[in-house]
């Protein structure tokens, strides 16, 4: 089941980052950010309160935590997809956000299956292939795209490892805080930002991409929080990771972005991997 929710959670956060890294093509980050969040609260809200918990103040504070580094994974990752490939910027920032919890998980004495093991391995080495870049990507695109992709990964990963320290308790709680805090974060930025310069909302076509990703982004992390109560965080992060594959389909399908061979190859090799990761 941890594999499955796994991949509901790489669809939605693939879409999710597509639709944000358009909207920030027309509008700034910080307001693509502001909508996407607060859209995410709102979902958070229901969610939690639909679902009930019992919420300990540990699992209230790692939500928080959670939040903190997950806003500035994705700004970076937003910023990131703007102004680079998203093909280079998407995967690279999979392999650095799979790495982080794997390398906790070990470190805390999870140990899947040899087969479950091949697996991620695979879908590591899948991401990495996919990052290779599309065909006729400008050198300094594809250098200022992965060192924003790396930041982010960072971040995005050490949230991962942050919602996994939760008890199955709290129920969706943790979700909700982490998005609060995210929004609070973003709108206290943006006021700062608007004492010296205009920073306008997303307006028509971004807003509504904006309200899609904050949308992506809730479900994503609720789904993600699932996973993790059901599998190991070596299992469900690695394919968790997989989201920007779907990235880069929505990119080639939807914005003519060229796909390299290693990238084709990287592709194949993830659903591979998945394969076996599901059948251990």
């Amino acid at each position: 089941m941890a594999v499955a929710l796994g991949v509901l959670v790489a669809i939605a956060f693939g879409s999710g980052d597509f639709l944000g890294g358009r909207a920030t093509m027309s509008a700034t980050t910080p307001g693509v950010l502001v909508v996407s969040q607060c859209c995410a609260v709102a979902g958070a809200v229901v969610v939690a309160l639909a679902v009930g918990a019992h919420v300990a103040t540990a699992d209230l504070v790692y939500g928080v935590f959670a939040g903190v580094v997950n806003v500035i994974g994705l700004a970076l990752l937003y910023r990131g997809l703007a102004t680079g490939a998203m093909s280079v910027v998407a995967p690279i920032t999979a392999v650095v956000a799979s790495l982080i919890p794997v390398a906790w998980g070990f470190a805390n004495g999870e140990r899947p299956s040899l087969l479950v093991l091949v697996g991620v391995v695979l879908e590591t080495g899948a991401s990495a292939l996919v990052a290779a870049g599309p065909e006729h990507t400008p050198r300094e695109t594809v250098v200022e795209g992965a060192v924003t992709a790396v930041l982010a990964g960072c971040a995005l990963g050490t949230s991962l490892v942050l919602y996994a320290q939760t008890s199955p308790a709290s129920g969706f709680w943790p979700v909700l805080t982490a998005r609060m805090t995210a929004a609070a974060l973003v709108v206290a930025f943006v006021w700062w930002l608007r004492r010296s310069r205009e920073v306008p909302l997303p307006s028509g076509r971004a807003r509504l991409l904006a309200v899609g990703a904050g949308v992506l982004d809730v479900t994503a992390a609720s789904v993600l929080l699932l996973a993790l109560r059901n599998g190991l965080i070596v299992v469900v992060a690695p394919v968790a990771a997989l989201g920007p594959g779907f990235t880069v389909l929505l990119a080639w399908i939807l914005l003519g972005e060229r796909l390299s061979v290693p990238q084709r190859v990287g592709l194949a090799i993830a659903l591979c991997g998945l394969v076996l990761v599901s059948g251990g």
